[in-house]
């Protein structure tokens, strides 16, 4: 599965932003809390769909269940203005009961249909996040670097899922977040 350069950038976003919500200062989880907190502040963070969607989207963490996963993994390739509007894509993922409301606030919104592909997208990503943890649709010449024996086992299957975190994707996070803060006025730390 390749990703988009749009994609691949909000991917790391928007896990760093479930990552931030995930434990408070003293490191409890306090996950659940917070989404439900984004989640009644909907109305006010329909308004950021355009502006920030990673910010947004975690409002839809856990809302998504995907029946036609070829359709998702398709649009993933896509650049940023191609991306389609909702309708495209309802019919390959259907929207849990508890997120309806939600939805539907987030629709009247000018690029709201476009959204709730953009959070889909990105919640696939995010349950599916092995499937291409550096698919990059610019890394294609690199491609047969990993056809090529390393000597090493490339068998994963006695690997935990902490070990197989990558130590990049947290600098990855880390630096979408500087950008992403830069863009919108603050000045960097570095």
């Amino acid at each position: 599965m390749k990703l988009s350069p749009y994609f691949h950038d909000l991917r790391s976003a928007y896990q760093a932003e479930l990552d931030d919500l995930a434990s408070d200062s003293e490191g409890n989880d306090v996950l659940r809390r917070r989404l439900a907190e984004k989640r009644g502040e909907i109305a006010f963070l329909a308004k950021m769909t355009e502006l920030a969607p990673e910010m947004v989207a975690p409002v839809f963490h856990g809302a998504f269940r995907f029946t036609q996963p070829a359709a998702v993994q398709h649009l993933l390739a896509l650049p940023q203005d191609a991306v389609p509007d909702w309708q495209t894509l309802a019919h390959a993922v259907t929207l849990e009961p508890w997120a309806q409301s939600l939805a539907q606030t987030v629709l009247r919104e000018p690029q709201g249909a476009r959204f709730m592909t953009v959070a889909a997208a990105l919640e696939y990503l995010h349950q599916h996040a092995r499937l291409a943890p550096d698919a990059h649709a610019d890394d294609a010449p690199y491609a047969d670097e990993a056809e090529h024996d390393d000597g090493r086992d490339d068998d994963d299957s006695a690997l935990s899922a902490d070990d197989a975190v990558d130590p990049q994707s947290s600098q990855d996070r880390e630096e979408a977040g500087a950008e992403w803060l830069a863009d919108v006025g603050f000045d960097r730390k570095d």
